[in-house]
């Protein structure tokens, strides 16, 4: 009995028991335990918001649990303490590099742990530069140590993110989306890495929504739903559809509500489109995107994170360049990478990122409201004072937009007050084509419901809507049509009234309707 208890002991090294970890009272995690054995492959599922994040935050230290204890080679983590845990045999490989961009991979792969000589008041350079010469080498990678990482491509700057977990003797590597922004070729090879990795003995905690990925190299797989453990399995005990079934929950399998369509509203839809994509692609980023949107149409546009949704976006609005196809808004074709000319045939666009690239946060409300069509406003080429406020004023009564005051700067109101803001200022320019990319991410429950209920409201007046939202019950609440995108293509299309979220997944995963 002793000696069972020793080897079970010997094969565990990690143990997550009764994890809770809650942000401004919402609950991230929620009593959360499973065990990472010593030498497997682990993934680590769920959708977007199960919780995903928030551990592998506390696995590496970035934040601390609530309660719960995090214990690895029978030793209680140093929780919060990123050192700490990086010194314990924990290293995290993140779907986008977190590397220092003006450094070169030698200074990436040894910053805080430099090797020195002379009694430490001298750099090692020589030492470093074999070590990190090897260590790629090792990885199968050629890179020009000398150049700043922020000069390399994605793929070569995961490796050396995976070169500095080597070198630092890590026991458990966590790797968050490694893939997601990978080409097909890129993404083989570190799957082998990862093979590599486990033969060498090092734990994998390896999270990926990509289905193939986990059946192709996990030993088990853990699901999270909601911040809460659902079940841990051997991956040979399971297939993509039961996997699905434990991520969405089974009660998701039956047909998700939503308002019907009115006659009128279908009426609309017979009318010529307002918008035409053909064969859209930018290379290595999206390919053959062709939809459109008819007048009063609300299109969701559903997928994983680094699938190529928000891209697609952004090159329709002209924000980004694409290299073929092409958009045709209201009848008129626009060149690539011109957002004055999209502003110009009627379009608008609701970026993801709100704080950064929908407001300008130190400026007022007022200000923000009417900065897409300062022109609107002018008096003889001066902008008119009295106008301004009056179309600010407006906007925060039709959108009811919670503020004291218009002057007060913007980032003093709610998540949600600025997401209408953002939208407001867009909806002053008078657009008859509107995209919304997450239009209520980090918002509460109430201004959700009420950003919804103003996209109905403009959808019913004729407006054409591209909706992006990582939420499927969002998704699935609004749109008429769904597209599913799977690496840069449209993997299948469905009705919005008989779609269900496993659908939904299954095409995101899979790439292909189920």
């Amino acid at each position: 009995m002793i000696h069972s208890q020793a080897t079970q002991s010997d094969r565990l090294l990690l143990r997550i028991d009764r994890i809770n970890k809650a942000y401004g009272g919402v609950q991230a995690l929620q009593d959360v335990s499973f065990d990472v054995g010593r030498g497997e492959v682990h993934a680590l599922c769920g959708e977007n918001g199960a919780g995903k994040s928030t551990l592998i935050k506390l696995l590496t230290g970035v934040t601390r649990p609530d309660s719960g204890s995090l214990v690895m080679n029978q030793r209680a983590l140093p929780v919060g303490n990123v050192r700490g845990c990086e010194a314990a045999g924990i290293a995290v490989l993140h779907q986008e590099s977190t590397a220092f961009p003006d450094l070169n991979a030698i200074d990436n792969i040894f910053v805080g742990r430099e090797l020195r000589v002379a009694g430490g008041l001298l750099l090692a350079r020589d030492a470093m530069r074999r070590e990190a010469a090897e260590l790629l080498e090792q990885l199968g990678e050629s890179i020009d140590l000398t150049v700043p990482l922020g000069q390399l491509p994605l793929a070569q700057r995961q490796m050396v993110s995976m070169a500095r977990a080597m070198s630092c003797q890590c026991q458990l590597f966590i790797m968050d989306e490694p893939t997601a922004s990978l080409s097909a070729q890129e993404s083989q090879k570190m799957l082998a890495l990862v093979k590599q990795l486990k033969e060498q003995g090092i734990s994998i905690l390896y999270v990926s929504h990509r289905l193939e990925e986990i059946f192709q190299i996990a030993d088990s797989v853990t699901v999270l739903r909601d911040g809460q453990y659902v079940a841990t399995h051997a991956v040979e005990d399971l297939h993509d559809r039961k996997l699905i079934q434990l991520m969405v929950g089974r009660e998701l399998d039956e047909l998700t509500v939503r308002q019907t369509v009115s006659q009128s509203k279908s009426d609309e839809t017979q009318k010529p489109s307002t918008l035409k994509v053909d064969q859209l692609s930018r290379q290595g980023i999206f390919q053959d995107v062709s939809f459109s949107i008819a007048p009063g149409e609300i299109v969701g546009m559903a997928g994983l994170v680094g699938a190529g949704r928000s891209e697609i976006a952004r090159a329709i609005f002209g924000i980004d360049p694409y290299d073929e196809g092409t958009v045709e808004v209201n009848g008129q074709m626009l060149p690539g990478g011109s957002v004055a000319r999209a502003k110009h045939v009627g379009m608008a666009m609701v970026p993801e990122d709100r704080q950064h690239e929908g407001l300008v946060l130190p400026m007022s409300v007022q200000n923000n409201l009417t900065l897409a069509n300062l022109r609107d406003l002018q008096d003889f080429g001066w902008l008119s004072q009295t106008r301004e406020r009056g179309q600010a004023k407006r906007l925060i009564a039709d959108l009811d937009i919670r503020v004291t005051d218009p002057q007060l700067p913007v980032e003093t109101l709610s998540g949600g007050n600025q997401q209408k803001v953002v939208i407001g200022k867009w909806l002053a320019s008078m657009p008859n084509l509107l995209i919304l990319d997450e239009p209520t991410r980090g918002v509460d429950v109430a201004a959700k419901a009420q950003v919804h209920r103003l996209i109905r409201e403009l959808a019913d007046e004729g407006m054409a809507t591209l909706i992006i939202s990582s939420e499927l019950s969002e998704i699935l609440t609004l749109s008429d049509r769904i597209l599913v995108i799977h690496q840069g293509r449209i993997a299948a299309e469905f009705e919005g009234a008989t779609a269900t979220q496993e659908q939904l997944l299954h095409a995101a995963l899979v790439g292909s309707a189920s």
